[in-house]
């Protein structure tokens, strides 16, 4: 009768042990797979770290694939309802990218980028009434898909603001002869990088918040 007790026991106690170590390993096992998945390693992690505004560009052309491999990556990116509410005017024209560049103060790279994308919104396209407001988280989610592919495949690209200023709405509009409706949110230049800026820092645990701020 002892001896069953104590062979119950030892069964027990192996149990707990096996137990313990399948839950420990389970437990390493997710750590190792988050840990792959946001170490430098990993490419995409990598492209999202590394990414910087690049502002002075060589003189070599981007092929019309490299262009729409960029647009692919950017109607990629996540949208409110799938309503897609982006529209984009490719500039390669190099009377309106000087044009660009002369008018709009930030905007001076224009002049040696050998193209621009314009990435507009359609309010019509999207959500009624206050829902409207959707098309600008939507087409910034596009931009900055643009903006990481471009990285990914060697060129380097800016995002230059043109929404909310009314004065650059209108003369943007103007100036692609956008219709009523079209409004557009950024004008990216887009080139071969003839420097290589380093990306900043841009961590401060003290902006993150749990659970409440």
């Amino acid at each position: 009768m002892k001896n069953s007790t104590y062979l119950i026991i030892l069964l027990a106690l192996g149990l707990v042990f096996v137990s313990y170590k399948w839950i420990s390993t389970a437990s390493v096992d997710c750590d190792a797979a988050v840990s792959a998945q946001t170490s430098p390693a990993s490419s995409t992690y990598e492209d999202i770290m590394t990414r910087t505004s690049v502002r002075a560009y060589s003189d070599r052309t981007v092929s019309g694939a490299a262009v729409d491999s960029l647009l692919k990556a950017a109607m990629a990116a996540p949208t409110a309802g799938n309503k897609q509410p982006w529209r984009f005017v490719v500039v390669r024209d190099r009377k309106t990218l000087d044009y660009i560049g002369d008018n709009f103060n930030s905007m001076t790279m224009m002049k040696q980028a050998p193209l621009a994308v314009v990435v507009c919104g359609e309010l019509a396209a999207t959500f009624p009434d206050e829902g409207v407001g959707y098309w600008i988280q939507d087409t910034s989610a596009a931009t900055e898909n643009l903006l990481l592919a471009a990285h990914a495949i060697g060129l380097g690209a800016v995002w230059c603001g043109v929404y909310p200023m009314s004065d650059h709405v209108k003369k943007f509009s103007e100036l692609l002869h956008l219709p009523e409706g079209i409004v557009p949110l950024n004008c990216i230049a887009i080139g071969y990088p003839s420097v290589s800026p380093s990306p900043k820092n841009k961590w401060n645990p003290e902006y993150v918040h749990y659970e409440s701020y």
